[in-house]
């Protein structure tokens, strides 16, 4: 692939991953993702 290319692959799946950043934000999958992982440290030191 040439230089051009792979700048617009990168490019491409950059405002792919965005796209998905936002959705996941928008939808609250972030605060989900949080709690969950607040639920599995505080079992792995024997709390939860």
């Amino acid at each position: 692939m040439s230089a051009a290319q792979v700048k617009w692959i990168r490019a491409a799946l950059l405002c792919v991953g965005v796209v998905f950043i936002v959705i996941g934000l928008a939808t609250g999958e972030a605060g989900i993702v949080l709690d969950k992982a607040i639920h599995i440290c505080l079992e792995c030191i024997g709390i939860g």
